[in-house]
């Protein structure tokens, strides 16, 4: 342990700033098991170092993406989410936690996998004063430095143990660490593998397309399953309003020969697609997800 306790001690403050920094700028690399571990080697004397070094790297992430999403806008978000191991999720409960309890979601975003970077960006699309948004991001930051910290103070005698065991087998351990940090990464990117692939059977509509039938008359009923606050902004005209945590909207009988089309705000159109999938095991078989979703279809209305 003693290796690893002069690292801490000559570098703590420099590696927990890095590390934070990299995981707020919305890479899967937790920083949260670092400041533990600071927490239980430092003491609570020694704990204003790290503090300061986390807590910094936190404000300058989280402010380029506050300024980032105040000038790219919702097109930003996409972007945060292909970060993330948790793309579809990331995005859908990210932001129904923000449009439902606004900025003061900052204070807990950083506990939530992939929220951090997502949270910001909405911060910074919804207008959000920086002086408001910088004074809940700092509380936020310091309760979740805090809490590692603290962590770490409680069960330091745990943590002290298992760095024993890390140091007593060196590059042995730290590659067992590497090894699982890895499996966990590959495993969750399989998983989401897994998902695309049982949702390419949803074929994809195109704005044009949509456009085109409308022109053309053909009647195709549209639903909305983006998070509330946003179906209630604004939505392509005509859409209705749908909850994938909901059970299926009520058709009419003749809507079984009707067609569908699903759209949301997320990547690959997965939200959009889930739904698509519960209709057709209902029996309606003409679906189709809006490729691009709703930004697709504000952006070709501003192209018209």
């Amino acid at each position: 342990m003693q290796d690893i306790q002069l690292l801490l001690e000559q570098y703590g403050g420099w590696l927990v700033f890095a590390n934070v920094l990299i995981e707020q700028a919305g890479l899967p690399v937790p920083a949260y098991p670092m400041m533990i571990a600071a927490g239980a080697l430092s003491g609570a004397a020694g704990w204003l170092v790290p503090l300061l070094a986390a807590t910094a790297a936190c404000i300058i992430a989280d402010s380029l993406w506050y300024w980032a999403g105040r000038r790219y806008g919702s097109r930003l978000l996409g972007v945060v989410c292909k970060l993330s191991l948790s793309q579809d999720s990331c995005i859908r409960q990210t932001q129904r936690l923000y449009l439902r309890i606004g900025v003061r979601a900052l204070l807990v975003c950083k506990f939530l996998p992939g929220a951090g970077a997502l949270s910001t960006v909405m911060a910074g699309l919804t207008n959000t004063p920086y002086r408001r948004f910088f004074l809940y991001d700092l509380a936020g930051a310091l309760i979740w430095v805090g809490s590692a910290l603290l962590l770490g103070g409680l069960f330091h005698s745990v943590i002290n143990d298992v760095l024993d065991i890390l140091g007593t087998y060196g590059p042995m351990g730290l590659a067992v660490l590497a090894a699982v940090l890895a499996l966990y990464i590959v495993a969750r990117f399989l998983r989401r593998k897994i998902l695309l692939r049982s949702l390419r059977v949803i074929p994809r509509l195109s704005v044009d397309e949509l456009m085109q039938w409308r022109q053309d008359g053909r009647e195709a009923l549209v639903f909305d399953v983006r998070p509330e606050a946003q179906r209630d902004a604004a939505r392509i005209p005509g859409a209705v309003a749908v909850d994938l945590k909901q059970p299926l909207p009520a058709l009419e009988p003749g809507a079984i020969d009707s067609d569908i089309v699903v759209y949301c705000a997320c990547p690959n159109e997965v939200s959009a697609a889930l739904l698509a999938s519960r209709l057709r095991a209902a029996g309606y078989r003409k679906i189709w997800a809006l490729r691009g979703g709703y930004e697709a279809w504000v952006e070709r209305e501003q192209q018209a």
